[in-house]
């Protein structure tokens, strides 16, 4: 059970979030993503009370300010690569708003190494390019505040450190703030802050 946790993230920042399993992590970032609801407190995202949202409100919110990625990737599996990406820009039906996000999906694309396997399904993907589709889909609306849950958690040494140092270096390109809840320490060095979850409190290390 979480308890006067008290943190404080400036834009663009990164961090990490540590503990063993059971001792709230997940809940916290999720509390943070308005995926589930605190007891008491609140969550500001800049000048915004996401607590004093209404549903609607915050479902925009998740679609347009915050970027989820998770140990699984949630891969639409019918869905090539390229619709995959463009999922989460649906909700915008303006001819701009498509241009726009088209052309991101081919920048980003591009940049994590995937723009040759935009009409591949996930199930012809490895395990790391899976993850990497996932980091872009998580980033094709620009959000301000991207959010990791075990990212590297269900793939190789290898594949693992690759997404490792990607995060860090679009974290730096992008602008978007990191937080990441993670088993591995090597990834927990790589962001600026790191933090523990120690009896239901947040420690910085």
């Amino acid at each position: 059970m979480l308890r006067d946790v008290s943190l404080e993230i400036t834009s663009g920042e990164s961090l990490s979030i540590i503990g063993p399993s059971g001792s709230g992590k997940s809940t916290l970032l999720n509390i943070i993503g308005t995926l589930d609801h605190a007891d008491s407190g609140h969550v500001w995202l800049g000048e915004k009370d996401l607590n004093a949202q209404d549903e609607q409100a915050l479902a925009s919110i998740r679609n347009r300010d915050l970027g989820f990625i998770f140990q699984s990737h949630h891969l639409l599996p019918h869905c090539t690569v390229w619709e995959n990406v463009l999922v989460p820009t649906l909700a915008d039906n303006s001819a701009d708003g498509r241009a726009g996000a088209e052309a991101r999906a081919e920048r980003l694309l591009k940049r994590v190494g995937l723009i040759s396997r935009l009409h591949h399904r996930p199930g012809q993907l490895s395990g790391g390019e899976r993850q990497r589709v996932a980091v872009v889909r998580a980033l094709i609306n620009q959000p301000k505040l991207l959010l990791a849950d075990e990212p590297t958690g269900a793939l190789d040494r290898a594949s693992a450190e690759e997404l490792a140092k990607l995060l860090v270096e679009l974290n730096r390109e992008e602008n978007v703030t990191l937080i990441v809840v993670t088993h591995a320490l090597d990834l927990a060095r790589q962001m600026q802050r790191a933090f523990e979850i120690q009896n239901g409190q947040l420690v910085q290390r």
